[in-house]
Formats: C-alpha cells, structure tokens, sequence
C-alpha cells in the first residue's frame, strides 16, 4: 500500500466506519462511500475546485485529446452536457453540474477517465446518451463533485451479410442497430424493445424487455461477448472476466459493474412476414374484458410465439383506453 493510502487508511478508520471494507484494504471504495473529509477532501477545498479535483482534470487534460474533455468554463459545456436530457425537470440552475465531461470515442479514452477518477478520488457517472428520465447518469441528488463520461460518440454497428452476431458499441440506440442490421442482414433481428431512441447500453443492461423476448428471449439472454472496463482501468472481455461479471452486466443495472464500450449480439433468423394487430377499446367497450381474455388465451401452447403489449391513454372527456 502506498504511503498517501496508507494515511487515507488511517483516517478512515476514525471517520468512515465501514469495518467490511477496511479489512479488505480497500480505502478507495470506502472513500466512495463516505467522502473523506481530510484536508485533501474537505469541503472547501471540494468548492474550490483545488486539490485532487484539479489534478483529477489535469490528470485527464494529459491522457486524453483537448477536444474531448469540457470543462464548466469551455463554452460547449452547457450543449454538451444537455444532448441528451430526456426530463426538463433537470435542466435548471440548481440540478448539481458535473466537474467536467469526457466525450470519449474509443475504449483508450474511457480506461483513461477512469484511471484519473479512481487516482484523484473523483466518482464517474456514465451516460450512453439513450433514455435516462432520472438523469443519474450526468447529475447528482446531493452536492459532490463528479464527472460524466459521455459514451455517445461510440455508436458503431459491425455486421456482416449473413453471420448471426453484430458488435455493437455501448452509445448506439435500438434504432441504430435495428436499421443497421435491416440494411445489411435482411432475415435477421435482434430482440430488442419498442423505442427506437432507447441506447442499446441501457437497454441490455436493464436486463432487455422486449416485444420478441417470448419467442428469442430477453436482450440480455442474447449477449454473446462484451468489453468492459473495470475499476482499475483494465480492458477485459468475456474470455478475460469472470462468468459472475459477464452476468451481472447483463440486468445488474449501468456503470455497477464496470464500463461496457461494446456488446456482441446474436441475431435471430426472423420471417419474412409479421402479422401486427392493433385493437382501440375503450374501458366502456369491454377494455378490462379484452385483456382478461387474452391473459387467458396467450397461455395455450400454441400461442408462445405472440406478445401482447398493452397501453393505456386518457383524455379529459373520456375514460382511459
């Protein structure tokens, strides 16, 4: 343990009061969890933007290209950190703004934004740039000091003509793929879900409810390989990691594990044809009845093919539909 650990170690075990975690010798993931208040982690020195913060960006201002770190100051910041709100909700003057945000385009840029925040003690949230009407992935509930790592300029889609798998880059959208994998491989399909602007990243990592799943499984069933980067910088995938960790990506939630830059996807053979039946009832024309039945009917064996998805809208002069 180096000698700055050694005294971080020290001090937690007066003010963090995690015992699990110091017996592992792990002082950095027990400062993730408290925020050390040293004189190094104070609070002022957290507001002045001076001490590790300051490395942490000039950590990250030596290791990646100018034009893909923003700063608070740059002029692009407020574009850049707002392409992807889903909820107005979080575009205020009082949502907590990250430090900085790296707009990362290969997976070097993201080993090298999350060796500098692990160095400096500066937490990473990480965003695909899909769907994320929390906004968890670029602000924070309670005041820290954090920095976004932007994956949304890796949105490649690798598929060949007749191969049953596609590298997908962890910023693509359902929509990227979907038409990615139309255009090239007509007769295949990845079960994926309704929306086309949802992220792929999201998506899987979610776990991957889709209108197919009955018939080709949930996303995250049809995950083949993947590239991560761990905590420690380290670029692995499925061969390099563990089967625990291959699993958990897929349904354990975004950025718990690890950041993936790159999913490897099996396509399903589909037909040519699908049948899509759309049916408007109102809650006076037998609505609740509609379902009741098909609840019923979907169980018989010859119907596991079929998805039923069921939506709901009300207007002010009418009962919900």
């Amino acid at each position: 343990m180096f000698a700055e650990d050694q005294k971080i170690y020290r001090e937690l075990s007066l003010v963090c009061r995690v015992p699990s975690l110091l017996a592992l010798g792990k002082p950095e993931l027990c400062r993730l969890v408290c925020r050390v208040p040293d004189e190094k982690h104070s609070a002022n020195s957290l507001a002045l933007g001076i001490g590790p913060v300051s490395r942490s960006v000039q950590c990250l201002s030596l290791t990646l290209p100018a034009d893909l770190v923003f700063q608070q100051s740059s002029s692009s910041f407020t574009t850049v950190l707002q392409s992807s709100v889903q909820n107005p909700k979080f575009v205020t003057s009082t949502t907590v703004r990250p430090l900085c945000i790296v707009t990362a385009s290969d997976a070097t840029h993201v080993q090298s934004a999350v060796r500098c925040g692990r160095r400096h003690g500066v937490r990473l949230r990480v965003r695909s740039g899909g769907h994320d009407y929390e906004g968890l992935s670029y602000r924070s509930v309670l005041p820290e000091v954090f920095a976004v790592l932007d994956l949304a300029r890796l949105r490649g889609v690798r598929v060949r003509r007749g191969e049953a798998s596609a590298w997908v880059d962890a910023g693509a959208t359902l929509g990227e793929l979907y038409y990615a994998v139309g255009t090239t491989n007509p007769g295949f399909a990845f079960p994926g879900g309704a929306c086309a602007t949802v992220g792929v990243s999201g998506f899987i990592s979610g776990g991957g409810i889709g209108l197919m799943m009955r018939k080709y499984g949930v996303g995250g069933d049809n995950v083949i390989d993947t590239k991560v980067v761990t905590a420690g910088g380290e670029l692995l995938d499925r061969a390099a990691m563990r089967e625990d960790l291959f699993w958990a990506i897929r349904g354990g939630g975004g950025e718990s594990f690890g950041v993936v830059v790159a999913w490897r996807l099996r396509l399903s053979k589909v037909p040519a044809t699908v049948t899509v039946v759309n049916v408007l009832k109102s809650v006076d024309q037998g609505a609740a009845d509609l379902l009741a039945k098909w609840e019923t009917t979907i169980l018989q064996p010859f119907l596991t093919d079929l998805t039923r998805r069921s939506t709901s809208a009300g207007t002010r002069s009418s009962s919900p539909r």
